[in-house]
């Protein structure tokens, strides 16, 4: 049974492995939304399947209170009107804590062959799940299909190919033997099992509900240890459907569906608090706020926690020979989902004096302009600017966009404009804010703004860029960070402090490939080496702590 389903994705799960070791390109699910790979009929399928959840109960089997949340609003302006089981949180973890044994019993392969079962047939959704995400975060549908699906699938298997790497790293039987004295030896046989830690509790976002929460997710189911899945209220859909999924298969396999279960809450009354600090819990997923990660480190002290928080990304701007090529490269970056990434650049250093380029020497104002160019040169056409900026997810970011433009004043280089959306006559799409700012200035641009909110700092000098860079990502956590140089010593220097701050750097991005992005089995996302957060997505740390070597021995005869 479950160990037969090992048996059919074995290839699979050794080509993950091998490309976590070689850390070189390599996805097994396919990012392009096209017919000829999920068949003809799947992208309608997919838009009907999203169609016939809208303004209805969504059922799952699982211990509720009886009552029914959802509030979730699609950014492109029309209520979803999904109602979902208010869970009962004491049941939950009891059933939860019961179906354990079993599932620890399964052994390794036998919960491995589940978890890629399960994103086997997560695939198989990818565009049920684009429209789910697209319409609870307002990613355009391009991004919402690869960040959503098939992305946030790569990120699941990495997660299950390094549990079952560091699961089966030790033996489950040998045979010890010692020279105790003349002809004589201690034989004792050792068994080693794989024990997991408990419950574990996944707390998702608004702006990447799968992208974010499947590593934690599959990474504590694999190595044992039953999960609640806590999604954003901003967001449910996508979570919703994932462990309608992961029940799913559990069951087919024999397992209580209770090992994956859906804890859905309201803005109004949430439960994350509280369910975080259950003795029950044992292990905690978060992404989110820094202030409210900080407040899960400061009291969920009863789990191991893995976090993502919040960061000021930083970009050093100090010469390059390609400036059209840079410019279009950060126009991107800071347009991309309109800033509501926590990779996207906030903060970009450019020498007062100007830089050497390809096209002659350019003054801070010039390479201002070329930048605020570049952004109005991506976002002139219409269906194209709505495809890369997306909606904005939260009324909040709209509050902050308005703070930072009237904090700024007169420094305001390129204001935030609202644009109309080809198809969706009441989406919330806003163009990017950009602000001039002195490097003296830090209290302004040194802390995170969530959005399309970026700030061009007019530094003493390359040296100045690269020290406030770096400090920023020390005191208040980056996730990445870029230069533009074609100095070796300047790129040096920034690697060092870089390396030093535990920031993720970017050379000289001029191309298609941008400082927002993470690949799957070759990018680390967040170092967990300085405040932006703790854990690493994904790496040996991130799924050991999720279980524990329990050994027995006895003496063999002979």
């Amino acid at each position: 049974m479950p160990s037969s389903l090992f048996d059919q994705h074995r290839e699979r799960l050794e080509q993950a492995v091998a490309a976590c070791r070689a850390r070189r390109h390599w996805s097994p699910f396919p990012e392009v939304p096209s017919g000829r790979i999920y068949g003809e009929t799947a992208a309608e399928e997919g838009r009907r399947a999203f169609e016939a959840r809208l303004d209805k109960p969504f059922e799952l089997d699982q211990p509720s209170s009886g009552e029914r949340l959802g509030s979730e609003r699609s950014p492109y302006g029309f209520p979803l009107g999904i109602s979902y089981p208010a869970p009962d949180i004491p049941a939950m973890l009891r059933s939860a804590k019961g179906a354990m044994g079993a599932w620890r019993e399964a052994g390794i392969e036998g919960r491995v062959g589940v978890c890629m079962e399960i994103l086997q047939r997560l695939n198989r959704r990818s565009f049920e799940l684009a429209h789910a995400v697209m319409h609870t975060t307002g990613q355009g549908f391009m991004m919402a299909f690869q960040a959503g699906g098939p992305h946030a699938q790569d990120r699941g298997l990495e997660a299950v190919a390094l549990a079952y790497e560091a699961m089966t790293r030790i033996p489950p039987r040998v045979v010890w033997e010692k020279p105790v004295g003349k002809g004589r030896t201690a034989r004792l046989e050792k068994l080693y099992s794989v024990v997991p830690r408990g419950l574990a509790l996944v707390i998702g976002c608004s702006t990447f509900p799968t992208w974010n929460s499947y590593p934690g997710l599959f990474a504590s189911l694999a190595c044992g240890n039953p999960v609640i899945v806590k999604p954003h209220p901003r967001a449910v859909l996508p979570l919703a459907i994932t462990v309608e999924t992961m029940r799913e298969v559990l069951r087919e396999q024999g397992f209580s569906a209770d090992l994956v279960q859906l804890a859905v809450d309201s803005a109004g009354a949430p439960i994350t608090t509280a369910l975080a600090t259950r003795p029950e819990i044992r292990l905690i997923d978060y992404t989110g706020s820094g202030a409210f990660g900080d407040w899960l480190e400061a009291h969920a002290r009863q789990a191991q926690l893995f976090t993502e928080k919040a960061g000021v990304n930083p970009v050093i701007i100090d010469s390059t020979d390609d400036f059209a090529g840079m410019t279009r490269n950060l126009a991107f970056s800071l347009c991309l989902y309109s800033g509501q990434m926590c990779t996207t650049p906030q903060n970009l250093f450019v020498p007062a004096g100007g830089i050497a380029t390809d096209e002659g020497r350019k003054s801070f104002d010039e390479v201002a302009q070329g930048i605020l160019g570049a952004i109005d040169g991506l976002l002139s056409e219409a269906e194209r600017a709505a495809e890369v900026l997306g909606c904005i997810q939260n009324p909040d970011t709209l509050e902050r966009i308005d703070r930072v433009a009237a904090a700024a004043g007169d420094a305001v280089l390129r204001a935030s404009t609202p644009l109309a959306h080809p198809r969706f006559e009441k989406a919330c799409l806003r163009s990017p804010l950009v602000v001039h700012a002195e490097s003296g200035e830090e209290d302004l641009y040194m802390r995170e703004w969530f959005g399309p909110i970026s700030f061009l700092i007019e530094a003493d000098s390359t040296l100045d860029a690269i020290e406030r860079a770096a400090r920023g990502a020390r005191e208040r956590g980056a996730i990445t960070a870029a230069v533009y140089s074609t100095d070796g010593e300047v790129l040096a220097a920034t690697a060092a402090a870089m390396l030093e701050a535990g920031v993720a750097l970017s050379e000289n991005l001029t191309g298609g490939i941008y400082v927002n992005q993470s690949a799957a089995f070759s990018d680390f996302h967040v170092s967990g080496a300085n405040p932006a957060g703790n854990a690493t997505l994904t790496d040996d740390a991130f799924v050991a702590p999720r279980f524990r070597f329990v050994q027995r021995r006895r003496p063999l005869a002979g």
